[in-house]
């Protein structure tokens, strides 16, 4: 049997006082709801109503289950009316994962934002390197960069897409040369960044000459933060490819130097990952939404910086030549 829908029968026919009105406002016939009822007695093994010729009232038994039936049923009415609004208006906790890069220098600022204009949602922000089970770990939103996704059961939004810098720094050219042709590379030391999504070892161009370039020698150092290989490309290890916003602090500052900047490296797409389409939660679809709009922005921003503190150090070197 149906409990709820028995409970729902009970609570009508004790409100109703009988089982002909009952009948009437459920649009059943009075043999129907009585049979419902003696099914749930049954199942209770408790008498609910006594029954005469002329009418019923509730046993003292029935009294208090129309207590407990009236209060689960309005719990019941409450989670469905929430339940829907969660589809309606943003609110509720929003867990979200990203690499640690992305996460830090696009999606906090962003994030900052995106609450700032939903006051009713709070959102939990995992920073880790690799690609979580959504269902598993119960994210609601992963935000991946990638050249592509792997099959899945996903839905995923591309919301923009970045790229990154070959850089040295230059007490490291100073000493080994800077290159001028993607076959110069042949004869550096490459510094590798490992993420999951990324091919390892492998450095990727936007050039028809050469789509990838594979660094021809074992790395002295291979690390899986961006910020990390920074610090490590500062230090004159090697020539390392960093993501734009890990690297324009450098520039600007000299620690760093763009190798090759009129060689662009192949964008990586950003991907926004949830579960389904379908009855999509409002906080997930207005945070997807935004950040279709805002990510390429931030991106733009990050484009900008790079190109003045290029500049900058072109007029700076011109000079002293």
């Amino acid at each position: 049997m149906d409990k709820l829908a028995s409970m729902k029968m009970f609570v009508r026919v004790a409100r109703a006082g009988g089982f002909a009105k009952a009948a009437t406002r459920a649009s059943l016939s009075t043999a129907a709801v009585s049979r419902a009822i003696q099914d749930l007695e049954s199942n209770l093994q408790t008498r609910l109503f006594n029954r005469t010729t002329r009418q019923i009232s509730l046993t003292d038994a029935g009294q208090r289950y129309l207590v407990h039936c009236e209060r689960i049923l309005n719990q019941v009415d409450f989670a469905d009316a929430e339940a829907k609004g969660a589809s309606a208006a943003p609110a509720g906790r929003l867990r979200i994962h990203a690499t640690a890069s992305f996460g830090q220098h696009y999606l906090m600022p962003l994030l900052a934002q995106y609450t700032s204009q939903f006051e009713d949602v709070s959102v939990d922000l995992v920073l880790s390197q690799r690609t979580p089970d959504l269902l598993e770990e119960k994210f609601d939103v992963a935000i991946v960069v990638a050249q592509s996704l792997k099959d899945s059961s996903l839905v995923s939004q591309r919301i923009g897409h970045t790229r990154s810098v070959l850089c040295a720094s230059p007490r490291y050219l100073a000493q080994r040369g800077e290159p001028r042709t993607l076959a110069d590379l042949e004869q550096h030391t490459g510094l590798q960044l490992n993420l999951q999504d990324m091919p390892a070892a492998q450095w990727l161009f936007d050039d028809e000459d050469a789509e990838s370039f594979r660094v021809p020698k074992a790395a002295p150092l291979t690390v899986n933060i961006a910020e990390a290989l920074a610090q490590a490309v500062q230090a004159g290890m090697g020539i390392g490819m960093l993501p734009i916003p890990t690297a324009v602090q450098g520039i600007r500052d000299g620690s760093l130097v763009v190798v090759l900047p009129d060689v662009r490296t192949l964008p990586y797409n950003v991907f926004a990952l949830y579960a389904s389409r379908q009855y999509l939660d409002a906080k997930i679809k207005t945070l997807v939404e935004f950040l279709r709009e805002a990510v390429p922005q931030k991106i733009a921003e990050y484009e900008q910086a790079l190109d003045a503190a290029q500049a900058r150090r072109d007029r700076a070197m011109a000079c002293v030549e």
